[in-house]
């Protein structure tokens, strides 16, 4: 099944096209593995994300979206000059004017306005595909177009699309601040998206930001590290992948599988990633990596809520962990909880990978088996230079403090109205505002009861 990419704004369409281009690298290396086993991933990889021009040029299955001109027109001329694959220049929609940084003028004035063409190009994008298997959005939460006009385009497609699959990937704000009105934009981004989104896929820029420092060793970080860092990320959940042991063919419904794995339940739909390894080019010539090494760290980020495999705290233990001697150490601080998580692992010896370790009961809810809880894909096809590599997606309580803590600055800006008449003007009301802030009090009330 084909996934339709929505890039929304500046932010959306950057990570983008790295995220075509990260895939478009890994379709054509050779994937350290037998010529057959690279032919099916191929195969499952073009299908997914591509489509064939009559010229036999591989174009991107996605609609790009920006109320300004300029990173759009960089974007598709950066594609063309890959040599690899491109954008239609049929499929993106952009105006001279923008959003002005404001989640209201996105969602009420330019998504309306502009609402019938833009859905006539994401129709003509589906109609492309032989099987559509839904929508990944890619959109900022601080700006104005891709919050704004992207969380619009999100209740459209929900309302036009209804029997299919939609993933938010949103990318939380830094914590010093990019914009003044970042936490206003955020928390009504996240509510809105909670209602029509099957599932959000958080990254969070200060965590990138950390990974480009301290694990690729980048000196002066530019937004393009961190998007592509972020692309690495999501090409290492959707490139293809066998989803049950045995299986000879590649998933064919990749969102779907996902969302089975890892939403149980509609009151929990927020998604953490983590991915290891990831390092430098130098660094990689020189080092080696064992799967038990990997999926120790692993685990271990996901019990400590880690985010990179750097000060990953091990004094942070399982009960059970503790109790079976599997560990001296004692339980200083809660552990991470989750309601369900999904290992992907790709790459040379793949059947020296044992995940038992993330089927610990401890690791989850009480409600739901560790059977329902845990879900393992593997490949012997290596990704993107790695020799081997480990991702875990998670449904658990990893965003519960960067969530509080914007709520609560958005409060602080709320209380005082603080540049309420800012959105007022576009209009939205202040119960809007406080109907956002009691469905993300009560998000954070349910997972911290996990």
């Amino acid at each position: 099944m084909s996934l339709i990419t929505v890039q929304l704004g500046q932010c959306g369409n950057q990570i983008g096209y790295e995220l075509f281009d990260v895939i478009s690298n890994d379709f054509h290396s050779n994937g350290l593995c037998s010529r057959k086993e690279n032919e099916l991933y191929q195969a499952a990889c073009k299908e997914r994300f591509f489509d064939e021009a009559e010229s036999g040029d591989f174009v991107s299955r996605a609609v790009l979206l920006d109320m300004e001109p300029k990173v759009i027109s960089q974007t598709l001329s950066m594609a063309a000059h890959s040599g690899k694959w491109t954008y239609s220049k049929k499929s993106q929609f952009s105006q001279k004017q923008g959003s002005g940084n404001n989640w209201a003028n996105g969602y009420y004035v330019h998504g309306p306005k502009h609402k019938d063409f833009i859905m006539n190009l994401v129709r003509k994008e589906a109609e492309k595909c032989d099987r559509l298997g839904g929508f990944l959005t890619i959109m900022s939460m601080a700006g104005g177009t891709g919050s704004g006009m992207g969380t619009f385009i999100t209740e459209c497609l929900r309302d036009v699309y209804p029997n299919s699959l939609l993933l938010n990937e949103v990318i939380w704000p830094f914590g010093t601040g990019e914009v003044i009105v970042q936490n206003y934009n955020s928390i009504l981004t996240l509510s809105h998206l909670y209602q029509s989104s099957d599932a959000l896929l958080v990254h969070e820029n200060d965590i990138i930001h950390k990974v480009c420092s301290q694990r690729m060793n980048i000196k002066q970080i530019s937004f393009r590290d961190v998007n592509q860092v972020i692309a690495h990320q999501l090409g290492s959940v959707f490139q293809p992948a066998y989803t049950a042991d045995g299986a000879s063919h590649y998933s064919r419904n990749p969102l779907g599988e996902l969302m089975e794995s890892l939403v149980p339940h509609p009151e929990f739909k927020m998604l953490g990633l983590r991915n290891i390894p990831q390092m430098s080019e130098h660094s990689l010539a020189y080092s080696t990596f064992t799967w038990h090494g990997l999926i120790k760290h692993l685990r271990q980020m996901l019990i400590a809520n880690a985010k990179m495999d750097e000060g990953i705290n091990w004094h942070v233990q399982l009960p059970s962990d503790i109790a079976t001697g599997r560990n001296s150490l004692t339980a200083e601080a809660q552990f991470n909880k989750s309601v369900a998580n999904l290992a992907i692992f790709r790459g040379k010896d793949i059947e020296g990978a044992s995940p038992e370790g993330f089927r610990d009961p401890a690791l989850y809810t009480s409600w739901l088996s560790p059977d329902d809880s845990c879900t393992i894909w593997k490949t012997p096809r290596a990704f993107n230079k790695y020799e081997k590599s480990a991702t875990l997606m998670s449904n658990s309580q990893s965003l519960l403090k960067p969530l509080d803590s914007i709520v609560g600055k958005a409060w602080n800006m709320f209380a005082s109205k603080a540049y309420v008449h800012q959105y007022t003007k576009y209009g939205i009301e202040e119960e809007d505002f406080l109907q956002s802030f009691s469905m993300l009090e009560q998000i954070i009330s349910s997972y911290s009861t996990l």
